[in-house]
């Protein structure tokens, strides 16, 4: 090493020395370095162990400015302190024992505390230091936080075994409150990749009070460089943020922005795929991350990633139980709804007739089975209209589960709510059990709203809705329950009519009236009658053990002119009355008698109904409105009572 560019004069040397000879063995075998210089911050002297210390020969140092045993980037903090201590009244020792550094000849490092005292002697002020090598102090306190860091990791290794589902995310962060103490670092993170946007989602975290948390949500691409690294399954450390490599220069400028000093972030997996990260930072140090606790970090992060693949394992399971159950409930209830089916039963599965109306009504019932279209069925009472219903099922894409069918008359008005959308137990008094509708019954197949035009119009409404959107809600409960239903609807009165009347809703009637078909009374297609005949002594014969060999050509005959008022269902209930009568081989019935047919009984509806409101007119003295008048006899809105005049062309006389 060169000289010393300012030595210190011979005569301040000499002084010092005499004036110190009384304590010189004492400095000279302290078990600490010890540096004495003067108020320039020159090296006066130094004993063995400063020289054991710090690598260094006596004449290398004597003259030199202490810095020179002072990392660079500690030089100016070094001077304060000298500066400050010597401002301070009393010169009291200073003791300075934090983030301390001291540099060796050979260039290493290492931690130390500091003791300043300023000591007046003969030849002026002169400065004793007092260096302690912390290392081992260090170190000590290091494997103390490694034991600590064992210690932690075992209580989360045990406490994670077999951990109930819903306790693993408290425990979680309960075990990153742990980590943070045991590394003595201000925050820790747990975060997982979305698979569909990239973001990182934070699900867990701790800071201790006075420190920022993290984000709830890391957005992609704010952090590209770490990001990229976790689903690469690398590791990321960072001692201070000028660690980082120059392509983590966002991460460098996040870093400096929350005053965060150090950063570790390890991937986890679950089933061999990184799905996330967790990191711990530190905001009042830089820290260290040795290879050691980076490894037993990861394992932490692989107990927390086990727990959440049984918590997601489990959740797996919990819903495909909950599906079962489901499915386990819609079952029994199908098969309930089949049992009372197979009660009730049905005449036969099949149209029967070649009249030309009827091929025409089939061919309608073919063109719209194979979509999902409403379809609404028109027709006198006993016609037929569910056995339509059933064929047009019976050719769709959902013939695989059962047609779904309601009578929309044969229930009061208060229970065909809870009939169609289900209710919630206690929905209402005697509600003791949950109650699957038929619409949720009906879910991915076709329900049969029979007599549509019985349904009260509170109910209209939301049948409206289910048409429409598809969705509904139980009696007595908030939950909308989504379903995918083909709507077959059929009637016997006039829903136009009822509209004009309001007691039908237009808009309800126009999304039913999307596919109407009409099929024709049994009177207007009397060659279908033989068909027929034919069809229900061979079912019922079957059943009864009758063999029909032939029918009487009379019987025949008059049921050919007999007009049929029941139409379908009325033939076939006589041809049963009269199966159990007659019992020989020969079919033989008798019918109701006709009756005359009067020019009365052959007006058309309109002039039926022209001379009824005449009637009602003339009786109320053609007052509309008001107590005793026609509407209310009637049993309409005056307003229709006054549309349907106009209709048929009433005018009040003068």
């Amino acid at each position: 090493m060169s000289a010393p560019a300012n030595k210190p004069d011979e005569d301040n040397l000499a002084g010092f020395n005499r004036s110190q000879g009384v304590h010189h063995v004492l400095f000279e075998l302290a078990p600490d370095a010890m540096v004495t210089t003067d108020c320039e911050g020159r090296i006066l002297g130094l004993n063995a162990e400063a020289e054991r210390q710090f690598g260094y020969r006596r004449d290398e140092l004597i003259g030199q400015k202490v810095e020179t045993l002072v990392p660079e980037r500690l030089k100016e903090v070094h001077q304060h302190h000298r500066e400050v201590y010597q401002a301070a009244p009393g010169y009291c020792p200073m003791n300075l024992r934090r983030g301390l550094l001291a540099l060796r000849k050979d260039g290493s490092e290492f931690p130390v505390d500091i003791t300043l005292s300023l000591v007046l002697t003969e030849n002026g002020m002169v400065f004793y230091s007092i260096i302690r090598n912390t290392s081992e102090r260090a170190e000590a306190q290091e494997l103390a936080r490694h034991l600590q860091f064992e210690q932690a990791l075992a209580g989360l290794s045990a406490k994670f075994i077999n951990l109930p589902s819903n306790r693993v995310d408290q425990e979680i962060t309960t075990g990153l409150e742990k980590l943070a103490e045991a590394l003595d670092t201000d925050r820790a993170t747990l975060g997982k990749i979305d698979p569909v946007t990239g973001d990182i989602l934070i699900t867990h975290t701790w800071a201790r009070p006075g420190f920022p948390a993290f984000h709830q949500r890391l957005l992609k691409g704010m952090l590209p460089w770490l990001e990229e690294r976790i689903r690469q399954g690398e590791i990321s450390q960072a001692e201070r943020p000028s660690d980082l490599p120059p392509e983590a220069c966002r991460e460098r400028a996040y870093m400096e922005s929350i005053g965060e000093k150090s950063s570790l972030v390890v991937p986890f997996r679950v089933a061999g795929k990184v799905v996330g990260g967790m990191s711990t930072d530190s905001f009042r140090e830089h820290r260290h991350w040795d290879d050691a606790l980076i490894c037993r970090v990861q394992d932490v992060a692989d107990i927390f990633a086990n727990a959440l693949s049984r918590k997601q394992a489990d959740e797996k399971l919990q819903r495909a139980y909950a599906e079962i159950q489901k499915l386990k409930e819609q079952l029994e209830q199908e098969n309930s709804y089949l049992q009372e089916e197979i009660k009730l039963g049905y005449s036969h599965n099949t149209v029967a007739g070649n009249s030309e109306p009827i091929r025409s009504v089939l061919k309608k019932a073919e063109q719209v089975a194979s979509t999902d279209s409403t379809v609404l069925i028109l027709g006198e009472t006993g016609t037929g209209k569910e056995l339509i219903a059933r064929t047009i099922h019976e050719m769709s894409g959902r013939k695989k589960r059962p047609l779904v069918k309601t009578n929309c008359a044969a229930l009061p008005s208060t229970l065909i709510e809870s009939e169609l959308f289900g209710r919630e137990k206690g929905a209402y008094t005697g509600a003791l059990a949950r109650e699957v509708g038929r619409f949720e019954l009906a879910n991915l197949s076709t329900i049969f709203l029979d007599e549509i035009g019985e349904l009260p119009l509170e109910v209209q409404s939301k049948l409206l809705r289910v048409l429409q959107e598809g969705e509904f809600e139980r009696l007595g409960s908030s939950k909308t329950i989504r379903v995918n239903v083909r709507v077959i609807a059929a009637t016997s009165r006039d829903l136009h009519a009822m509209v004009v009347e309001g007691k039908f809703r237009e808009d309800l009637f126009y999304r039913l009236n999307v596919f109407p078909i009409l099929i024709p009374p049994l009177r207007e297609r009397p060659e279908d009658i033989p068909v027929l005949v034919w069809l229900f002594l061979k079912e019922l014969g079957k059943r009864m053990g009758r063999n029909v060999e032939g029918v009487h050509a009379g019987t025949m005959q008059e049921f050919q002119r007999y007009s049929w008022p029941g139409n379908v269902r009325e033939l076939r209930n006589i041809i049963e009355r009269n199966l159990i009568l007659n019992t020989g081989p020969v079919f033989r019935a008798e019918i109701p008698k006709l009756k005359p047919k009067s020019n009365e009984d052959m007006r058309r509806l309109d002039e039926v109904e022209l001379d009824h409101f005449c009637k009602v007119l003339r009786a109320t003295r053609w007052r509309i409105r008001g107590k005793g008048g026609a509407a209310e006899i009637l049993g309409l809105k005056p307003t229709t009572v006054e549309a349907r005049m106009k209709k048929l062309s009433i005018r009040r006389p003068d």
